[in-house]
């Protein structure tokens, strides 16, 4: 029995590619200026990434202002810093005001741009719930926005030894809270905000996290003096060239948290602006775990050498007894595995252009949220693809209708 039917569909407006903020965003832009549009998710919600990969303290790192979609701020009585729960809340508001209805559980299998009819053809498998069976749609549309974001990935290190270790292993997108790891030795491996917010869920739980520092980091407070550092960040771009600013931060770092690298923690060489700008490496906000590592609580240890059954041999020699790893070893962009096309994106699965000008690419072909700049630079993304898309739409909708309009007046005259 063939368990796949198949069927085609035109869709008049663009197929957008992802039901998180950054296809949301563009929705309700698109529906601002009058264009329909399929968006087509591969989870049976929106956000997943946020619903069933984040671990339950999550917080913003950003105010919320720097992380609000077009159109639509956050509700006043929101904490500066909303939680989890909180954005969640917020999306689905956001797609219920916008009336954004995602078609769920479509998986992607590939997206081709067809140069003999100048379209997109966009391959996409769903369940249907009934005996397994699957049904097969080929979306045919001439603008296509990929916003399946920066993070569609898991990224799993290989290590040697890992597969012979008897405790349990975990990358962070599966942990959820530290109640579990009561009296626990925890290597968790990463120590970028998912790492140090990690080991510091684990010590609130009462576990004995060691956190692996592989690199070098930049550590910056979340605030000053009651400000946002973001924000500050921003206020000073404006006026200061790029060099001065961080070196500013990297003084303000110092002032406030003082020298980290008596604690293991080796800052780089490159300030944390252009890092962040040229290789995507994000400073850590810190909300706690630094002090964690001052008292001892965490423990700062080396890269990994090889695995045992039982612990852990480092690159310095010593060896951990331990009970789990969490690999907080990041995510990566899923493109290059559906998209067949290879002068837009890299093979890194992100634009080849930089910032600002990655948003758009040739025969109808489009990117949000793979900015390196979280929500803000999402949203700035899908108000200038829906500005593009719109301008084109409401020309050729102007002329149809005169057209129309001509056709019919033509044939007024013709009966007299």
């Amino acid at each position: 029995m063939d368990l796949f039917s198949r069927r085609s569909m035109w869709v008049n407006g663009p197929v957008i590619i992802g039901a998180g903020p950054s296809g949301l965003a563009v929705g309700a832009c698109l529906k601002e200026e009058g264009v329909p549009f399929v968006i087509l998710e591969r989870a049976e919600c929106i956000a997943s990434l946020w619903q069933k990969r984040t671990y339950n303290r999550l917080k913003l790192h950003l105010p919320k202002k720097f992380c609000q979609l077009p159109l639509l701020p956050f509700p006043a009585h929101y904490p500066e810093y909303p939680s989890k729960s909180e954005f969640i809340e917020y999306l689905e508001k956001y797609a219920a005001h916008f009336e954004i209805n995602p078609k769920f559980n479509e998986c992607v299998q590939t997206a081709k741009y067809d140069e003999t009819l100048g379209l997109w053809r966009v391959r996409s498998s769903a369940s249907t719930g009934e005996g397994g069976s699957k049904v097969e749609v080929e979306y045919i549309c001439r603008w296509l926005v990929v916003a399946t974001g920066e993070n569609a990935e898991r990224v799993v290190p290989e290590f040697e030894g890992l597969s012979e270790f008897k405790g349990e292993v975990l990358h962070a997108c599966d942990y959820k809270s530290g109640e579990n790891y009561n009296g626990k030795r925890v290597l968790v491996v990463g120590c970028g905000n998912s790492g140090m917010e990690l080991s510091l869920d684990l010590c609130n739980h009462n576990a004995i996290p060691s956190m692996v520092v592989r690199s070098s980091v930049h550590v910056l407070p979340r605030e000053v003096m009651g400000k946002s550092t973001f924000e500050m960040i921003t206020l000073l771009m404006k006026w200061l060239p790029l060099w001065l600013v961080d070196k500013l931060m990297v003084i303000i770092a110092w002032l406030v948290l003082g020298r980290i690298e008596e604690y293991g923690l080796k800052r780089p060489k490159m300030g944390p602006i252009q890092l962040k700008s040229t290789e995507g490496k994000t400073p850590v906000l810190d909300i706690g775990a630094l002090a964690k590592i001052k008292s001892g609580d965490i423990k700062v240890v080396p890269g990994i050498n090889k695995f045992s059954c039982g612990g852990v041999e480092l690159v310095d020699g010593q060896n951990l007894e331990i009970d789990a790893v969490l690999l907080a070893t990041g995510y990566r962009s899923n493109v290059p595995s559906w998209l067949q096309e290879s002068e837009f994106f890299s093979k890194n699965g992100f634009p080849r252009a930089p910032f600002p000008n990655g948003w758009k690419g040739k025969a109808g072909l489009y990117a949000v949220g793979f900015t390196r700049r979280g929500l803000a630079g999402a949203s700035s993304d899908a108000v200038r693809i829906a500005g593009d898309i719109g301008n084109v739409w409401k020309e050729e909708t102007k002329k149809i209708k005169q057209k129309s309009a001509a056709c019919h007046r033509r044939c007024i005259s013709q009966q007299f």
